[in-house]
């Protein structure tokens, strides 16, 4: 059943590359990509976006967690659900809204994307370091008192490990988020994919609008593939066996 299965799967991802490369012939997007001269200005933009979704969002992932740990300390832990809903906010405004906001007040450019882009990728990252650090079992934080632990040691020795599967779940949403409304910076000249996306609709030219769509599928594609590798990493062999056997 499983070799029938994988041959099922190769089939038919096979037939799905020979239909983008059917379509990429014939919306021109190939000729399109061979061009010497359009060849770096899409470099070029690929690198505008993926600049942008990288400071956003270590941004985002440097204020999220803070957030999530420090409202899960005892004097703070009263405020954590106010301060959820505060941070959410950014996530309630649509995407454009906050562009706008941001660039009411920062002018055009990168800055009020990055900005913007950092506001909105927030709420994850926070929610899921909060949740992941309040479902560390009582007894294993009690055990590492019972050590001699001080707060700080048992904070990265034990919450944060043991809530580690569930921040990188939160970080990753955040990221996929990110980049696919990373290319909305185009309207407030910041420049990135959605600069090919926009244009290409708004002139009618598909070649164009695929140059761009593309690669942030694939931007995104790589990204989520990129968190599977950073769990493996971050997070403990064991954590992960028992996760998969609950």
């Amino acid at each position: 059943m499983t070799s029938l299965l994988t041959k099922l799967y190769r089939v038919i991802i096979g037939f799905i590359i020979l239909i983008a490369g059917v379509t990429a012939e014939r919306t021109g997007l190939i000729e399109y990509l061979a061009d010497a001269y359009e060849y770096p200005v899409i470099l070029g933009l690929f690198i505008q976006h993926l600049y942008i979704v990288s400071v956003s969002m270590a941004f985002a992932t440097i204020i999220g967690v803070a957030a999530g740990i420090i409202l899960t300390r005892r004097r703070f832990r009263r405020y954590a659900g106010i301060c959820m809903y505060i941070i959410g906010l950014g996530q309630t405004i649509p995407s454009l809204a906050v562009l706008a906001l941001s660039m009411s007040f920062l002018g055009i450019g990168t800055r009020p994307a990055i900005f913007a882009l950092t506001i909105y990728s927030i709420l994850p990252v926070a929610r899921n370091t909060l949740a992941g650090i309040t479902a560390v079992p009582a007894a294993l934080i009690d055990a590492g008192r019972g050590m001699g632990m001080p707060p700080l040691k048992v904070l990265m020795e034990i919450e944060i490990p043991n809530a580690m599967q569930v921040i990188l779940a939160g970080f990753r949403v955040a990221l996929i988020i990110n980049i696919g409304t990373a290319a909305l910076s185009y309207v407030i000249g910041a420049g990135g994919l959605g600069d090919l996306i926009f244009t290409g609709i708004n002139l009618m030219q598909t070649e164009k609008l695929l140059a761009g769509a593309i690669p942030v599928t694939l931007l995104a594609l790589v990204a989520d593939f990129l968190c599977e590798l950073l769990g493996l990493i971050l997070i403990s062999k064991g954590l992960r066996l028992s996760n998969q056997r609950g």
